[in-house]
C-alpha cells in the first residue's frame, strides 16, 4: 500500500547503518481511524551501534531525525523498537 514510503524510509534510515531493519506496514489495521487518511502506520525494528549509550527517547529522536519530513505526512504513526547489537 505504501511501498514508496517504505522505500524512502529505508533509504533515510541507512544513515544509522543498521545491521537489522524491519518495517511492518500496519496501515490496514487502522482503516476507518481518523488519522488513517493517507499516512502510513508502521512498526519499525532497527538494530544499530548508533544507539549505544542512548536512552529510548534519544534513540527515537535519531530515527525521527533520519525520517525527516516523512513524519508527519507520509507516515502518520511510527512504533519504534531501537536496539544495539548487544541487546538482541
Amino acid at each position: 500500500m505504501h511501498a514508496a514510503t517504505l522505500a524512502l524510509l529505508r533509504q533515510r534510515l541507512a544513515v544509522l547503518t543498521p545491521s537489522v531493519l524491519e518495517i511492518e506496514d500496519q496501515s490496514e489495521r487502522h482503516i476507518g481511524h481518523a488519522g488513517a487518511r493517507g499516512g502510513a502506520h508502521l512498526r519499525l525494528f532497527v538494530v544499530s551501534t548508533a544507539f549505544a549509550g542512548k536512552n529510548t527517547r534519544d534513540r527515537q529522536r535519531l530515527v525521527y531525525d533520519a525520517a525527516g519530513d516523512l513524519l508527519p505526512g507520509r507516515i502518520h504513526a511510527l512504533i519504534i523498537a531501537a536496539r544495539t547489537p548487544e541487546e538482541t
